[in-house]
């Protein structure tokens, strides 16, 4: 059978995912986010949606979901872990909006009705949709995240965001044989060091800043690196605080410990870190060895109290584990040493060290993980890069689709 495909954002960028698929009298869409940039950026809006698929919680894939079920009414199937966090997410996003000033893309009714409307489902669980199976496996990229495989005359596994490397936090994504693949491009023509050799840098650098006297500021994201960054130092046994949203994620993970690699050492992790629980605690938690926190990129968060705390002092260092998008201060402070703090540019005095600890698979484990799901047809989406995958996937028919132009599909 054909059907249509139509990418209403992240053909040919990162973020603001969405795609609908339409055929057999209905119309499907799978994920719908924003892309958190100042303003916010939005997809294109589908037409009327019968059923919803979100592959995981961060707000890329889920922000602008609540705006197609507030209007639609229409299911939305996840697991239920990816429900509770981006039901956090979600709200949290509404917080910022209305504190930067922008327009609220949707109301909290709609995050309300979303929430009501989702069908919780698990990786190898298959679902029925007229003559339409679909089976959800994970994708190792974050815990809950998952791939979609819709089932008609053919095979269609849609990827996600994926890791095939094993992580701390979860085990890496298998491949599925299929006819068509539409899989994420984002780090097309890049590779990452191996895991094993990040984690000893990482390490020897923490171990370096706290013998010379200093503290370690680490700014993670809250959804999956906070929780791996908190199990890779779980038993370096320094004085260690975690800050900011992080902390409840780290709960509904242990809430769900069917999705995480190792509970018992995520137990273990959330044990060896106090807790900053209010403000007036950030002051116990400045006069640690570790403090790990909220925002990743630096643009938010407890982190900016921190770094009024600590900036001054080149013994201390902080330690970025995420990407520094353009126009974030995460990316001022490795293109300056400079951030942008109370309206005001400053000098960062600390030490700044990188480290590659993505959850998203390189270009060689991407061109890998396609080779062996063995499709005919090849759609390379989320990703600036997409053309460099070319020549390692000559042997297939690889698509780069358009944003807004429809491409067919025998599935």
């Amino acid at each position: 059978m054909i059907m249509k495909f139509r990418f209403l954002g992240g053909a040919d960028t990162v973020g603001r995912m969405g795609m609908t698929i339409t055929g057999d009298n209905k119309t499907m869409l799978v994920e719908f986010g924003m892309s958190p940039t100042k303003p916010p950026e939005y997809p294109i809006m589908p037409p009327k949606v019968d059923h919803l698929f979100l592959t995981h919680c961060h707000l890329d894939h889920c922000g602008m979901v609540p705006a197609v079920c507030g209007r639609d009414n229409c299911e939305v199937f996840t697991t239920p872990l990816s429900a509770e966090i981006s039901e956090i997410m979600l709200y949290d996003s509404l917080k910022i909006a209305e504190a930067e000033g922008y327009n609220e893309p949707y109301a909290s009714e709609d995050v309300e009705k979303t929430m009501e409307l989702v069908v919780p489902f698990t990786f190898k669980d298959t679902i029925e949709l007229g003559r339409t199976d679909v089976t959800l496996h994970s994708a190792g990229h974050v815990p809950g995240a998952a791939m979609f495989e819709f089932k008609y005359d053919n095979s269609t596994l849609y990827t996600g965001d994926l890791h095939t490397d094993n992580q701390k936090l979860v085990l890496g994504a298998k491949p599925v044989r299929c006819k068509n693949l539409i899989i994420e491009g984002t780090y097309g023509g890049r590779n990452h060091p191996p895991r094993d050799e990040t984690i000893s840098a990482f390490i020897e650098k923490v171990d370096e800043v706290i013998d010379r006297g200093g503290t370690v500021i680490i700014p993670c994201f809250a959804v999956g690196r906070t929780q791996e960054i908190m199990m890779v130092l779980k038993d370096l046994g320094y004085e260690m605080w975690v800050d900011g949203m992080g902390r409840s994620i780290t709960g509904l993970y242990l809430n769900y410990p069917e999705y995480l690699r190792d509970p018992r050492s995520m137990r273990a992790a959330r044990k060896a870190f106090s807790e900053v629980k209010n403000a007036s605690m950030r002051k116990h938690a400045s006069k640690g060895q570790i403090i790990v926190t909220t925002g990743g990129m630096l643009d938010g968060g407890p982190v900016l109290e921190y770094l009024r705390m600590f900036k001054d002092n080149p013994k201390n260092a902080i330690l970025l584990v995420g990407y520094q998008a353009e126009d974030t201060n995460g990316r001022l402070l490795l293109e300056t040493g400079s951030i942008v703090l109370d309206g005001e540019m400053v000098k960062i005095n600390c030490e700044v060290r990188k480290y590659d600890f993505s959850a998203h698979a390189g270009h060689s484990e991407l061109v890998e993980f396609a080779r062996k799901c063995d499709p005919e047809n090849i759609v390379i989406m989320h990703s600036e890069t997409r053309e460099l995958f070319l020549d390692d996937l000559r042997n297939y028919n690889v698509i780069l689709p358009e944003l807004g132009k429809e491409f067919e599909l025998d599935v």
